[in-house]
């Protein structure tokens, strides 16, 4: 039995076991804090979690077509076309025509979005060392990453 913070000693205690002991309630909580955590981190970016993957992507594999990214992030096509319009209007990528596909984009980061990713991943860099000292270290992160891999 778990009591809610801030509630009055006279009332009834909340049950809360059968949604805290849920695998599935305990992710999307930790994923919550998490992206919190991540937006406070990232506010002075202006960036938020898919910027951040998609940037990361496009940089470490310049000229992959744009369907291949949304794919490997897990958005719809839609979705993704607008997220890289607002990438793009900050100039921080640019589609050509992709090599051997003319009805496909390839995606590039500029010059400005080279400079703004390294930034970023200095960012990120802090964030994940915060997250794993949170865990406990990089065995426990280990761990952590073999076990959602199962769930994946």
């Amino acid at each position: 039995m778990s009591a809610v913070p801030g509630s009055a000693p006279d009332q009834a205690i909340l049950e809360t076991g059968s949604t805290t002991d849920i695998v599935g309630y305990r992710l999307r909580r930790a994923q919550l804090s998490v992206f919190q955590r991540f937006l406070a981190a990232f506010e002075s970016l202006d960036l938020r979690p898919a910027e951040y993957s998609a940037l990361a992507l496009i940089g470490d594999n310049p000229g992959r077509k744009q369907t291949e990214i949304a794919e490997i992030l897990g958005i719809k096509r839609a979705n993704f076309v607008a997220l890289i319009n607002s990438l793009e209007g900050r100039a921080l990528t640019e589609r050509r025509t992709a090599d051997g596909d003319r009805r496909a984009n390839a995606l590039y980061l500029t010059a400005e979005g080279t400079r703004f990713l390294a930034r970023a991943r200095a960012v990120q860099d802090e964030f994940e060392a915060d997250c794993v000292a949170r865990l406990g270290g990089n065995k426990a992160r280990d761990t952590l990453l073999e076990l959602l891999s199962k769930l994946s």
